[in-house]
């Protein structure tokens, strides 16, 4: 539950975010009466996102079991795929998210009221369809369904309040921090989801491995328990994984983790830095070249002069005797 409310939280304040954005640069620009396309952009984009999410629900009611678990697992990888390009999308572009929107606001409204209405479906939509996915899954891999629902919709009405709040001026926090925090905690999340997933395609026969058990730790935490419940609904835990889900846990979590709390730009400042020093390595030898060759150049023309010089006293010498 406490998962899916992080995932109805996150994905719910950034299209909250977006929607205030969009709503308050129109305000202060005069243009009140382009609302109503901003609004049904957002409708439109609800609409679909729980009609996608009604789609994945029953069409996959009458599917064999294997196909189910096919589709399950497959759908696991693509919404880890999908929170993992959101979380490193939102961690670079956050700061400049306003000025982003307010372009393509511009531009909207240069085009006409279908462009409005484009905007804004396309900016919720996208966080609509992620959360429906993923939703979707975590209601198939509980034993209880409601629990994820309930957890997803509570942290969208708290994302719908907070947008609220951030729109009157009423809130202040420091979203870089927020989103830093939440998105490394999703990533946890993702990482069981997709062990999950890896499961479920082995249940499928899809992927082999399925009775080669990592460890089982049943005993101690059984997955009925009350903490066991907990975990499962949090992080997807399975006290019984195989070698092939930890494995694959671990690949995912690890890297995608340390490069998610590394500093923004690591990586290309690092690149920056070895290049100017590779650039000025190469250059010094060609500036010595030519300071040699300036200096070689130099003695020429000294020798020059004192050989014109030297020429011109013969000169002045062989005249003086003549006359």
């Amino acid at each position: 539950m406490f998962s899916n409310f992080l995932i109805g939280l996150r994905e719910g304040l950034e299209a909250s975010l977006v929607v205030c954005i969009l709503i308050a640069y129109l305000v202060k620009t005069g243009n009140k009466n382009k609302l109503v396309p901003i609004w049904i952009g957002v409708g439109i984009a609800i609409v679909v996102s729980l009609a996608f999410g009604a789609g994945l629900e029953f069409g996959s009611q009458e599917m064999t079991f294997k196909a189910q678990e096919a589709l399950g697992g497959s759908l696991s990888i693509v919404s880890v795929g999908l929170v993992t390009w959101m979380v490193f999308w939102m961690r670079r572009t956050a700061r400049h998210l306003k000025t982003e929107l307010h372009g393509k606001l511009d531009a909207a409204l240069a085009m006409g009221t279908g462009a409005l209405v484009a905007t804004a479906l396309l900016a919720v939509g996208r966080e609509g369809l992620e959360t429906s996915l993923f939703v979707w899954r975590a209601v198939h891999a509980a034993d209880d369904g409601w629990h994820p629902m309930i957890g997803a919709f509570l942290g969208i009405a708290a994302a719908v309040v907070l947008g609220w709040l951030f729109y009157r001026g009423a809130l202040r926090i420091n979203l870089s921090k927020f989103f830093t925090w939440t998105g490394g905690m999703l990533v946890i999340v993702a990482a069981g989801v997709l062990a999950y997933g890896v499961h479920d395609l082995q249940e499928a026969e899809f992927l082999g491995g399925i009775h080669n058990r990592a460890f089982d730790i049943s005993a101690t935490i059984p997955p009925d328990s009350w903490y066991g419940t907990l975990l499962k609904g949090t992080f997807n835990f399975q006290p019984d994984p195989t070698v092939l889900q930890i494995t694959v846990w671990a690949l995912y979590l690890i890297p995608t983790l340390a490069l998610f709390l590394a500093p923004v730009g690591f990586g290309r400042s690092v690149g920056a830095t070895d290049q100017k020093a590779q650039k000025a390595t190469d250059e010094k030898p060609e500036a010595d070249s030519a300071d040699d060759g300036a200096r070689d150049g130099d003695g020429a023309v000294h020798d020059g002069e004192r050989v014109r010089d030297g020429a011109r006293r013969a000169g002045s010498g062989s005249g003086g005797n003549q006359v």
